[in-house]
């Protein structure tokens, strides 16, 4: 026996806002893969309308007549999905809160959005009956996003582990396998286009820091935003810092971390670069890939690897949604909303568990160690690892710490640089990973 769809003779009519590079592939893959999406919907797909910026740009393979310059006039249409990639907050969430008043379904991949008011849109797609999905707003077309909010929904996760930046990833690939340092490797990626228009939402990390919060607060099921991320981008990463991690046998990842606090009160959501070992798994992802790795108490370990960004793999992620908004429409269902039952607290970064590796230039003379070695003692840290290292004609010792607070870690930097026996901190940064502790 074979099952009726609700309404056979049904079109779920699609809207796009935006017909920028995403735009173009999400109206192609609507155009070229119709007979498979309406086998999988149950209903044939239909595009009404692509509002976009400037009409008088060529789009080959966009038949003309579907785009409009007025978006707001298309998110009132009454589509049964309305699809933005235009990017941007304020315009964004004024155009998407309309739709959903005008009784739509809307896909976005709108990181920036979700991260700075995620909440308004999740009341609003409540308050109208309507869906809300957003899997290409992390990791373009990483299937991470569902399964964090439906796959593990039963499961309890504890740790979101990831790279979510490819061109901060591809640039420290570079500086990691090329030896070449940071100016030479910005340089490269703006030249290959892989920076964004403004370059600091990639190099200091904002672009990662609010796909932190989307996943910290899909994980966790407490509210979280961008304003809750610690935020520390790459720019500071020397060609010392990579040598360093490649002789203690690591390698250096811009890391976006969510976690539960050690006695499961809070949570800490933080971006930054830092050491791992060669042997973690992240450790493998290079160049403009993503990767994700999830800890769950039941489910365990697991890693969520691919392409993530780029206008086919985003709009990879925007069809995915499409669909299950699609068949939600043919069904007359809707698809989960908000979880934020836990209400956890973000707690700050000083209460984070990690490690620091920190590179001094010594005094060349008796007791530098012991004064270094208190230096730690005094604020609660145990040294895992000494070693020594020359800088030129400097006297170099390089340590790595076991695991303590980000506070006291801190504190411990700050006391090595009143040290008369110091002369000068010339890196720190965080080890994550298992290290043999």
């Amino acid at each position: 026996m074979s099952l009726t769809p609700v309404n056979p003779d049904r079109v779920i009519t699609v809207a796009l806002i935006g017909g920028g590079t995403v735009g173009t592939q999400v109206a192609r893959l609507l155009t070229e893969t119709a007979a498979d999406l309406r086998a999988r919907v149950g209903a044939p797909l239909q595009l009404t309308g692509i509002a976009v910026r400037d009409l008088g740009k060529p789009r080959p393979g966009i038949d003309p007549a579907l785009l409009t310059d007025d978006s707001m006039a298309l998110a009132r249409s009454g589509a049964d999905i309305v699809v933005e990639v235009m990017g941007g907050v304020e315009d964004a969430r004024a155009l998407i809160l309309a739709a959903m008043e005008a009784g739509s379904s809307v896909v976005t991949a709108n990181k920036a959005l979700l991260a700075a008011d995620g909440a308004t849109l999740y009341a609003a797609a409540a308050r109208h009956g309507v869906d809300l999905y957003f899997e290409a707003s992390v990791a373009g077309a990483i299937p991470l996003i569902r399964p964090l909010r439906e796959s593990l929904a039963g499961d309890r996760v504890t740790k979101v582990l990831g790279i979510v930046n490819g061109t901060t990833n591809y640039m420290l690939t570079k500086m990691d396998e090329q030896d070449a340092d940071y100016a030479a490797v910005f340089a490269e990626a703006e030249a290959l286009g892989y920076l964004e228009a403004d370059p600091t939402l990639d190099v200091d990390g904002h672009d990662a820091a609010a796909k932190a919060a989307i996943l910290a607060e899909l994980a966790f099921h407490s509210r979280v935003t961008l304003d809750d991320v610690y935020c520390e981008g790459i720019s500071k990463v020397t060609l010392d810092d990579v040598h360093a991690a490649q002789k203690m046998g690591f390698v250096i990842k811009l890391l976006a971390v969510a976690e539960l606090s050690a006695d499961g009160s809070g949570i800490i959501v933080r971006v930054h670069p830092a050491m791992i070992p060669r042997d973690h798994p992240l450790a493998s992802v290079r160049l403009a890939f993503n990767a994700v790795f999830v800890e769950a108490e039941a489910a365990g370990e697991m890693m969520f690897y691919g392409r993530g960004a780029g206008g086919a793999p985003t709009a990879s992620a925007v069809l995915g949604d499409l669909v299950a908004a699609a068949r939600n429409r043919v069904t007359g269902s809707v698809g989960p909303g908000e979880s934020t039952y836990s209400g956890l607290p973000v707690l700050p970064v000083g209460e984070a568990l990690t490690r620091y590796y920190v590179n001094l230039d010594v005094a060349d003379r008796p007791g530098v160690l012991a004064s270094i070695a208190a230096a730690f003692a005094d604020n609660g840290v145990s040294i895992q690892v000494v070693r020594q290292d020359g800088h030129g004609d400097e006297a170099g010792l390089i340590v790595r710490t076991h695991r303590a607070t980000d506070d006291a870690l801190r504190r411990t930097v700050d006391t090595l640089r009143e040290l008369d026996t110091v002369k000068r901190v010339v890196g720190v940064m965080r080890v994550e990973g298992e290290v043999g502790e």
